[in-house]
Parts: C-alpha cells; structure tokens; sequence
C-alpha cells in the first residue's frame, strides 16, 4: 500500500470520528476523495 493512500484512510477515520453533521461527512468524504486522486496521479 502506497503511503499516501494509508495517509488518506487514516484521515478518513479520523474526519468520520469527528464528523458530526452529514453536511460535514460529505464535505469529509469529497476531500478525501481528492486526497485519493491525487495519490493516484
């Protein structure tokens, strides 16, 4: 597993523990998504 993806599952356990609104979660998991892009790249 490349470093970067566990850095991006890392924050989206972190982002999902201190996520408290699904406004929030959303926001979270499209960052993450970017995160994961940019890995990818």
């Amino acid at each position: 597993m490349k470093p970067t993806l566990l850095l991006a599952a890392l924050f989206l356990l972190v982002s999902l523990a201190g996520c408290n609104t699904m406004e929030g979660f959303g926001q979270d998991v499209e960052k993450v998504g970017s995160e994961i892009e940019e890995a990818a790249e």
